[in-house]
């Protein structure tokens, strides 16, 4: 136990500083990743149940993607709705750029459990600038592409301009 804390301390202090809430208690009953569910906006924590840290920072992107009046409304069962299709690929963005921030290797995130066992080629696109959910996350105010980091005199993704989704997108 003292292990995984250790492993996944950095990830926390993270969620802390950008101002998402979590709770590490015991989570009664199945979820989508082991030892992780969202409630009311707070992803919960089980650490004993957890099996791969960097699902933290996957379900913390959900979170962190999503206007405040959704984000502190989101529970596991999540609408079917285009906003959370595409929170998916904003989710995966939102990690990548967690995992570089954090300088955590991103198979932490892109686990060979994870993702249909194709998260190694997630992050091979991410490396050779294939920017899956970007577009979303320029979208939200939260990150650039290289076209609009370089008309705003920004740096681009993997570099986020915002942590968090502050404003529904119109």
């Amino acid at each position: 136990m003292k292990s995984i804390l250790t492993e996944i301390s950095p990830i926390l202090s993270f969620l802390d500083r950008i101002g998402l809430v979590y709770k590490l208690t015991e989570i009664d009953g199945q979820t989508f990743l082991p030892g992780l569910k969202l409630s009311d906006g707070t992803l919960i924590i089980d650490i004993n149940k957890l099996l791969y840290p960097g699902d933290i920072l996957h379900e913390a992107g959900h979170l962190a993607c999503m206007p405040p009046e959704i984000r502190q409304s989101m529970s596991d069962d999540l609408a079917s709705s285009d906003l959370h299709q595409g929170g998916e690929m904003m989710a995966i963005a939102w990690s990548y750029a967690a995992c570089i921030h954090l300088n955590i290797d991103p198979i932490v995130v892109f686990h060979e459990n994870g993702y249909q066992s194709g998260g190694e080629n997630i992050i091979d696109n991410f490396q050779r600038g294939s920017i899956i959910g970007v577009s979303l996350l320029q979208w939200c105010g939260m990150a650039f592409d290289n076209i609009q980091a370089e008309k705003n005199q920004a740096q681009a993704f993997p570099y986020m301009q915002s942590w968090l989704c502050e404003n529904r997108p119109a």
